[in-house]
């Protein structure tokens, strides 16, 4: 397997008026290419950091992060990050929502505008591209808001609890939309969530955090059959997992 992405002794300490965090320490992980990884644990514990070092949006205090080999500083257009709300622009059509990343970017060749409206025809959004994101469902924008992260071809998809906006039925089905595109596309990608369920549903792998200052506690690989998380769901196996990890959580 070829190795994406790899953490080696992660620490970040910042400053208060009061005191100093530590707020991870020592964390160390990797990811090989087409891995689907889930990061959890406690309330509090700084999954969400996590994502924001690989991301380079904050720098760590000391250790490495390296993304295909290529250590800090690093670049990171070969990043996608798919926030807890879609955040699409509500006076763009879907058409123009997505092709923010390009005009970002610089990107005005035809072959890109036209893979960007083909991903929209290979999952049944193409007839929705000149509507508004406020005539759409909330499961329908998140679809959206992960082919727009999707267009600008990154090679990592970081997705910081993409459906805990949704209602429970939604966001099984939109759980299920979004592990088949990445799956359809190849992507690694890395999920915080704090839903068990929805880490044992969807990852290759799951990283177990330790609360405040974070560091791994535990590596599970579930391995569980089914060829959607709908399906794994359905697994005698599913509800042996859940135990291991809450227990896992709660120790």
């Amino acid at each position: 397997m070829e190795k994406l992405l790899e953490l080696k002794d992660v620490s970040l300490t910042y400053q208060t008026p009061k005191d100093e965090i530590t707020a991870i320490k020592n964390l160390s992980f990797y990811c090989n290419k087409g891995d689907f990884m889930s990061i959890i644990g406690p309330s509090g514990c700084g999954k969400t950091t996590v994502l924001s070092l690989i991301a380079g949006l904050i720098s760590p205090t000391f250790g490495e992060i390296s993304i295909s080999g290529e250590k800090n500083p690093l670049k990171r257009e070969n990043l996608g990050y798919m926030l807890q709300k879609d955040e699409l622009f509500a006076w763009r059509n879907i058409e123009r929502n997505i092709f923010l990343p390009l005009e970002i970017k610089g990107i005005k060749s035809k072959s890109a505008k036209e893979n960007a409206i083909s991903l929209l025809k290979k999952y049944g959004l193409y007839d929705f591209r000149k509507n508004y994101p406020d005539e759409l469902s909330g499961g329908m924008r998140q679809r959206v808001a992960l082919i727009r992260t999707l267009v600008s071809n990154p090679e990592l998809l970081l997705l910081d609890e993409p459906f805990s906006a949704l209602d429970s039925q939604t966001r099984l089905s939109v759980c299920d939309d979004v592990y088949k595109i990445i799956k359809s596309e190849q992507k690694t990608a890395i999920l915080v969530t704090h839903d068990i369920s929805e880490a044992i549903s969807m990852s290759d792998i799951i990283i177990v955090l330790t609360a405040r200052p974070a560091k791994v506690k535990s590596i599970f690989i579930p391995n569980i059959e089914g060829d959607s998380p709908i399906r794994k769901r359905e697994s005698p196996d599913f509800s042996i997992w859940f135990e291991k990890i809450w227990r896992e959580l709660h120790v």
